[in-house]
């Protein structure tokens, strides 16, 4: 069983990127997403500050985020990564079932990388992590390069939206 502490607070300052972004959306009427909390059982509580301190999952998480765009069905992960090499360890062999299931339905699933060092953005389909995915099985490399990826995917920063991840999903739709 998984244990929480404070390393679970990675990927805060993206999470609350993407919560504003989807506010944002939300509000004009584009998109209806929602943050998907992961169940946890507190082990141990600070008394004086009511912060759990230590946590167990109680299941394996899916996805992050999760919800519709314009009638269409999304969900995604967001990761971030400090070097230019992404682990493919960061994301589990049930989390890219649950995706690839998702997009079986009808839906568009998805990563949100932000690369903190190059202050860069990501999108990256589940159709094309399947590619460096299918590599790692198949005994090659078990990450992939910044310089692997797609130049189109990279998200361009937009006035009043934190993570403008939209315009990627269009993209990503006329590939289909």
């Amino acid at each position: 069983m998984a244990t929480w502490n404070s390393r679970g607070l990675r990927g805060s300052l993206l999470e609350e990127m993407i919560n504003l972004t989807n506010e944002k959306y939300r509000a004009g009427g584009l998109a209806l997403i929602q943050k998907v909390p992961t169940p946890i059982t507190p082990i141990t509580i600070d008394k004086e500050t009511r912060h759990i301190t230590l946590a167990y999952f109680d299941q394996k998480s899916t996805v992050d985020y999760i919800g519709a765009v314009q009638g269409i069905p999304v969900c995604f992960d967001a990761k971030e990564c400090a070097v230019d090499t992404f682990a493919l360890q960061n994301i589990h062999q049930h989390q890219v079932q649950f995706m690839r299931d998702f997009e079986k339905q009808q839906g568009i699933a998805f990563f949100l990388i932000y690369y903190t060092s190059r202050d860069l953005m990501y999108y990256m389909s589940i159709r094309d992590l399947d590619v460096f995915w299918e590599r790692m099985e198949q005994g090659g490399r078990k990450s992939f390069r910044f310089d692997e990826l797609n130049k189109e995917f990279f998200i361009k920063p937009k006035i009043g939206q934190m993570v403008p991840y939209l315009e990627m999903i269009q993209l990503d739709l006329r590939r289909l």
